[in-house]
């Protein structure tokens, strides 16, 4: 006859731990969540469709994630400017982009202040600050409070997102 497994406190206590990381792997995005807002660069579905990859319109779009550590920007070193995917607007500088160790480009500012807007995302059960392109309302990951200075913030941007142009 099978015996049944006593519930123990030990595995009370795993089972809760690994349920409260779940949320923590997440890092950089999950489900769908988009910017609301009235744009300067209005387009319908299907011209971001034609005008983008695949992957940029379900990042820029769709408000999803690529895989850490998968794309080529999250490793570029030389100077210049990083722009939106979708519209071109200047969102970043190489001069406020430092090494998060997350898999993903991360800057502590934007190149400016009219360059990005955000908004809240409750999409995987916690708020979390979504950041967008301030033009288009593409979707290029989320802000987080664990920066450098002197801003003490990550912007944690999906490669696919942007565009970047060497000085």
């Amino acid at each position: 006859m099978k015996q049944l497994l006593k519930p123990t406190r030990r595995s009370f206590v795993a089972a809760a731990l690994a349920a409260a990381s779940l949320p923590m792997l997440a890092a950089c995005g999950s489900a769908p969540a988009s910017a609301k807002g009235n744009f300067r660069i209005r387009k319908t579905e299907a011209q971001w469709r034609r005008e983008l990859t695949r992957g940029q319109f379900q990042i820029l779009r769709e408000a999803g994630t690529e895989r850490a550590f998968s794309h080529p920007l999250n490793k570029e070193k030389r100077k210049g400017v990083y722009s939106c995917a979708g519209c071109s607007n200047r969102l970043y500088s190489s001069a406020h982009k430092y090494e998060s160790g997350t898999g993903w480009p991360a800057f502590y500012k934007a190149i400016d202040s009219g360059a990005v807007g955000t908004s809240v995302d409750y999409k995987i059960g916690y708020p979390r600050t979504e950041v967008h392109c301030a033009d288009c309302g593409g979707h290029l990951g989320h802000i987080f409070g664990d920066g450098p200075k002197p801003t003490g913030k990550r912007h944690c941007i999906n490669g696919l997102a942007m565009d970047f142009t060497p000085a």
